[in-house]
């Protein structure tokens, strides 16, 4: 299982801001009224449609780009058919805010995806690109733009109201976590480049075509936008399969009866873990959940099955040699050849591996180790890692995995004992 970091989930403090900046705008659209209804209406309905067609996915930041196009084209919306607006930043959100729940009515109901953090990161997001342009539109100030300089202050505030939001959202996300904020932040911005460039480039003709012809673009240029998420959508699907069959391969180890039900899942979404709080990101931490998945494939080639399938406890020239039949069978799948060098060198000692190879060396060690020690084994197999000999694991790694470890132990009953253990901090839980 991959611990994905997308769909985003936001911290407590910025729900909270994106609750109080809903009510605010919502009691001030309720006061004033709504200015220029068919304009409302009209964005309102492509948001909601936007919502709609939305797929909670961990593979990309925008999962709801037309609503996304939408609901910033409408922030920076400044003239309607040559007359101004007079809407403003109040209005601009609480028309989102309304659309956006409107669409989302079925994604609640099925119980996909975090709703809440989605509506909170598009109430941020438009109240800040509203704030910034249209106090600046309504009193004359951007009177002498036009042309090339009027589209180009458009893409900029779209482009600073996203890095905004990742920067917002990666913040979240090292707090949550405790991960590498470098990475995660890394992460979030190599997710703009693909579909929520054109979000920004889409949301930005909309406004200036709006402005020009009227809500007749709003259709208008909304097909392109949905044939690529569609188009993206499929791409995910293939992606998924792909993943499907990687882990079906996996699982033929479990079936044969080499490995343990389960060992190569539970090893994969631990070194993935781990992989990210030593700051590996994107298509690193693929190539080692890939890798980690299919590290015990070589077994098959085994005649007689090692014991429960703990190739830890084999000398070191076997485990070479079934790590090498196992780099073979992945460069015949179509894994790849980084995950085939992953799973030969897992076997290599640690000064010489890549990192990924570290990374899947150690926590299959600790999982077969703590499997065999029964309840409570986390603690001996830990301390049995950091006592190894000097070469056979990466100190840095097996830190990693007592840090990952320790966030994951229930407090209470002597949880704080157990993390300051694993941080190094005791010599047993229990002890003297």
């Amino acid at each position: 299982m991959t611990l994905a970091l997308r769909p985003s989930v936001l911290c407590p403090v910025a729900r909270i801001c994106a609750g109080v900046v809903a009510v605010l705008c919502l009691c001030a659209t309720v006061r004033t009224g709504l200015a220029e209804r068919p304009v409302a209406l009209a964005f309102g309905g492509l948001i909601a449609l936007g919502e709609l067609t939305r797929r909670p996915t961990a593979e990309v930041r925008e999962t709801a780009p037309l609503g996304a196009a939408g609901a910033l084209s409408y922030a920076l919306l400044g003239d309607h058919a040559g007359q101004p607006t007079h809407h403003g930043v109040a209005q601009a959100v609480t028309v989102v805010l309304a659309a956006t729940l409107l669409g989302s009515v079925p994604h609640v109901a099925r119980g996909e995806g975090s709703t809440r953090d989605h509506l909170a990161r598009r109430v941020l997001t438009v109240a800040f690109a509203a704030a910034c342009f249209q106090p600046m539109f309504n009193q004359g100030a951007l009177a002498g733009w036009s042309g090339s300089a009027y589209a180009l202050l458009l893409l900029a505030l779209l482009a600073l109201a996203t890095l905004c939001d990742t920067l917002l959202t990666a913040i979240c996300a090292h707090r949550r976590t405790g991960w590498p904020f470098g990475p995660l932040l890394r992460e979030e911005v190599r997710g703009m480049a693909g579909i929520t460039s054109a979000v920004c480039a889409t949301g930005a003709v909309m406004a200036l075509a709006v402005a020009v012809v009227g809500l007749w673009a709003l259709p208008v240029f909304s097909v392109p936008l949905l044939l690529a998420q569609l188009s993206h959508r499929r791409y995910a699907a293939v992606r998924a399969t792909y993943r499907q069959t990687i882990a079906s391969l996996a699982r033929a180890t479990e079936i044969a009866g080499y490995t343990p039900a389960g060992h190569a899942r539970r090893v994969a979404a631990l070194a993935v873990a781990v992989g990210r709080d030593l700051g590996l990101s994107g298509p690193e931490l693929k190539v080692l959940e890939y890798a980690a998945l299919m590290h015990d494939i070589g077994q098959l080639s085994l005649v007689d099955p090692v014991p429960a399938g703990a190739t830890a406890c084999l000398p070191a020239a076997e485990q070479r040699r079934i790590a090498l039949l196992g780099g073979a069978v992945v460069r015949r799948t179509g894994a790849g050849c980084e995950v085939a060098v992953v799973v030969e060198r897992q076997a290599d000692p640690c000064g010489e591996q890549p990192p990924a190879a570290r990374i899947v060396r150690a926590v299959n060690a600790y999982e077969e180790k703590a499997r065999d020690a029964g309840p409570g084994g986390h603690r001996a197999a830990l301390e049995e890692l950091r006592r190894a000999p000097a070469g056979d694991y990466a100190p840095e790694v097996v830190e990693s995995l007592a840090r990952v470890l320790s966030r994951q132990e229930p407090a209470g009953h002597g949880g704080q004992d157990r993390r300051r253990w694993a941080r190094g901090g005791l010599t047993r839980p229990g002890a003297g």
